[in-house]
């Protein structure tokens, strides 16, 4: 449309004098569905391509449900709280609650500029105290039972940035992001024991409808393991520690243990450190160098072992050999014991290590011909043998059957300023305790500085006014908990909020929860179907067991849908650095609307890698100044329609139907497309398979649909039922058959319908056909086949 913004201004206007068009209604009997995007971290740059691609994909199966008769839910909030923010606010000399509310603003105005038909009287913000005080409460409930707890853990720590690193953010031993030297250090951390839902969360899975790819990565990441803790006993006895406890898979490969290795944070270490003379210089100097790595560079599996020698001995209880215990860093911490037993003959990692620093390898099977000094054979496999050993370490009472996990507990501190407070005080006299939960929401202070401290706590410790207080238990002087959790608290719930979003006396109705729940669809990206999704189903169950939500769902989402990733023009990842960004507001502003809203739907399976082209563009804007041009010359049409365009209307309506039911925006458009190609402006169509043209346009165009709509009705076409095929016009009078020579096709026959059953009718002209006559040529027919209605095989001998 030539005057798009003139058109895109009007309707935007209509949709916000009639808001009730897009609102969800929480006591319609209509069938519900609940259609969720996730949320976005409203940044300063703006909406970016990757959320105009997701979310129209939302709003295009929003817009057709709605239309279905259902009543749907699609709801918009803000997952605004997080270290980006803050920096950005320091280095803009801002607040972060005022960085906060100017992105918010200009995501809303792009969401309404590309007619996302969210519910807006929905909207949640993560920085909201109304909203915080409730992931405040459920930090309150994991501490009440057992699940919430403080513990000292390392952390990466950039001198520099005054901030602890994820592991990610580290290369090669330096910040990511100011290239200063990273260390380790231990810092008390609050954790949440999510391991205990280990179980639960690999079971739940039978509950979703997700797809194998979701379902198996969860799983992998929990990475369940059988197997047993086994202690040995360390044979020097001034050791203030006299058993280092090893879990392992393998326990029927304890006659090839030769040596045991420790992580440099184990306890051992500490003792050997403090205590022992022996080669005490180098240790120390091991450890410190270990710190300044990342978990991801300690545990690559390519890199060059190293490793230092404890002076210690312990005893492999199968045959009571003496064995050293050493220090490495492949070993971590804060995975199972921080220990393992090394068995070289058959783990390569451990074979690797053994090689290096000479150490003793003994296999436990023999392999005929197999050079055990030059490689590790790994394909020992479980038999009776395991099983015997578990029975036998349970017999000796020095183990026990037990599962390990991949998973690890979860770090909820941050020490930042721009989080969620964590309701805790620390009373000298009672320990730590919750604030009472009538007191919530425990409003983060607004301040003039917060900037990271030297010490590493959070910019909040530095609030004296704040930080002093009285416990609640006992009226004594505390002091409030200062670290603040991280951006996931506010993300793993926030689902069940938009169900409730203005309910101050519960997190959401039981009422509600029971009509809304679970979450039919649920729209997100592939980085975010392991630890996110895993988080919130976690938090979810959790509440489940409390009786919060209700007793009926047990899962939280049905269906997880994982959107595609949009490359540049040059087939590269979009990045400002590389000059490929595409911008949805500046395509729009050329193009309008409604054209980047299809081209988005078109590029590829909603679920693909696409690269951005501008002529496959030009090609959806071509397709859509052509419709306008046929329906406008239709306008004065009083005719009824042929029964080759009634056919034609109907197949489109079953095809773009079940196209949308699946996802399948391209496919659905390709059809459209082929469609309007099949008609033309001198044949014969009715005004209301005209406005069919207009409905099924709807969903991905809907500003010019609103506007081709209104020369026919006064009501929105958001508001119109979607149209259904009349099931007579789906069969047509002809039949294609495909004919193949020796099983490859070679021609086809248009047969009409009531001849397909004559058999000898059917192979004659298949026979007669030119292209067939070529290729049975001088050879002879040996065999006819003919399958009704589908093909005709004539086998030649040559």
């Amino acid at each position: 449309m030539e005057n798009f913004k003139e058109i895109e201004n009007k309707w935007k206007k209509f949709w916000e004098d009639n808001a009730g068009l897009y609102q969800a209604k929480n006591d319609s009997d209509k069938k519900k569905k609940y259609i969720l995007v996730e949320f976005p971290y409203p940044s300063g740059s703006g909406l970016h391509v990757g959320h105009a691609f997701s979310f129209t994909g939302g709003d295009v199966y929003a817009r057709f449900k709605r239309m279905q008769g259902e009543n749907v839910m699609f709801p918009m909030g803000w997952d605004a709280f997080g270290l980006p923010t803050e920096n950005y606010a320091i280095k803009m000399k801002k607040k972060p609650q005022q960085v906060t509310k100017e992105n918010t603003d200009m995501f809303r105005k792009q969401m309404k500029d590309l007619a996302f038909s969210f519910d807006w009287s929905r909207e949640v913000n993560t920085t909201d105290p109304s909203y915080y005080k409730w992931t405040q409460w459920i930090f309150i409930q994991l501490f009440n039972k057992g699940l919430a707890y403080k513990k000292e853990m390392p952390i990466n720590w950039c001198p520099s940035c005054k901030i602890g690193l994820a592991n990610e953010e580290v290369v090669d031993g330096k910040c990511e992001r100011c290239g200063a030297e990273v260390s380790r250090r231990n810092i008390s951390q609050w954790v949440v024991k999510i391991t205990d839902y280990a179980d639960k969360l690999i079971e739940g899975l039978k509950e979703t409808n997700f797809i194998d790819k979701v379902k198996q990565a969860q799983i992998n990441w929990i990475g369940k393991s059988e197997g047993a803790k086994i202690k040995f006993k360390i044979s020097d006895v001034s050791s203030q520690i006299s058993d280092l406890e090893v879990f392992t898979t393998r326990p029927d490969t304890l006659p090839g243990v030769t040596f045991m290795v420790v992580a440099p944070e184990h306890q051992l270490v500490d003792q050997i450190i403090s205590s022992s003379v022996f080669q005490k210089e180098e240790i120390e100097n091991y450890v410190k160098n270990a710190r300044k790595k990342s978990e991801l560079e300690r545990t690559e599996l390519s890199k060059d072992k190293t490793g230092v020698f404890s002076g210690l001995y312990a005893i492999n209880p199968v045959n009571n050999k003496e064995i050293p215990i050493w220090i490495s860093d492949f070993v971590l911490a804060s995975y199972g014991t921080g220990a393992i037993m090394a068995v070289p003959a058959h783990d390569e990692r451990d074979h690797a290590f053994a090689k290096k620093f000479g150490l003793t390898i003994v296999p436990v099977l023999n392999k005929e011909g197999w050079d055990f000094e030059k490689k590790a054979f790994t394909e020992v496999e479980k038999g009776e043998e395991f099983n015997k050993m578990l029975n036998w370490v349970e017999e000796k009472g020095i183990g026990e059957r037990t599962s390990s996990y991949h998973l690890r507990d979860w770090i909820f501190s941050r020490q930042h300023y721009w989080g969620e407070p964590i309701p805790m005080v620390n009373c000298p006299k009672c320990g730590m305790i919750p604030v009472k939960e009538s007191d919530l929401p425990i409003v983060l202070p607004e301040v003039e500085a917060y900037e990271p401290t030297d010490d590493g706590q959070s910019p909040l410790s530095q609030m004296t006014d704040w930080v002093n207080t009285t416990c609640p238990k006992c009226g004594g002087e505390a002091k409030r908990e200062t670290d603040t959790m991280p951006n996931w608290a506010g993300s793993d719930w926030y689902f069940l909020r938009y169900i409730d979003p203005h309910n101050d006396t519960v997190l959401a109705s039981q009422e509600l929860m029971k009509y809304w729940s679970p979450v039919d669809v649920y729209i997100g990206g592939d980085e975010h179907n392991v630890l996110h999704l895993l988080y919130s189903r976690f938090i979810y169950k959790f509440l489940w067991d409390l009786g919060v939500v209700p007793k009926e769902y047990p899962e939280p989402y049905i269906k997880r849908l994982s959107h595609g990733v949009i490359l540049g023009p040059d087939n590269q990842r979009m990045s400002k650095s590389k000059g490929n960004v595409i911008v949805p507001e500046t395509v729009a502003d050329i193009y309008g609307v409604d054209v980047v809203r299809m081209y988005l739907m078109f590029m590829g399976p909603f679920d693909s890698t696409m690269a951005w082209n501008e002529k496959t563009l030009m090609g959806v804007k071509r397709y859509l100044d052509r419709l306008e041009k046929f329906i406008n010359s239709q306008k004065e049409n009083n005719l009824a329609s042929s029964k080759e365009v009634k056919m034609i209307i109907n197949k489109l309506i079953n095809g773009v139907t079940e196209d949308l039911e699946a996802f399948r925006y391209n496919t659905a458009i390709a059809k459209m497309m082929e469609a309007l190609n099949s008609l033309s402006v001198g044949q014969s169509i009715s005004l209301s398979d005209i406005k069919t043209l207009i409905k099924l346009l709807a969903p991905f165009a809907p500003y010019m649909a609103e506007e081709l709509y209104s020369f026919f009705e006064k009501t929105s076409v958001h508001a119109a039922l979607w149209p259904v095929a009349d099931p007579k016009f789906l069969i047509g009078d002809e039949t294609t058959v495909m004919v193949s020579i020796n099983g490859k096709v070679r021609d086809k026959l248009i047969i009409k319908n009531e001849e397909l059953i004559n058999k000898e009718e059917i192979l004659r002209k298949a026979k007669g056909l030119d292209n067939i006559k070529k290729w049975i040529g001088t050879g002879e027919i040996v065999k006819e086949v003919y399958v009704p209605g589908k093909m005709v095989n004539l086998v030649i001998k040559l």
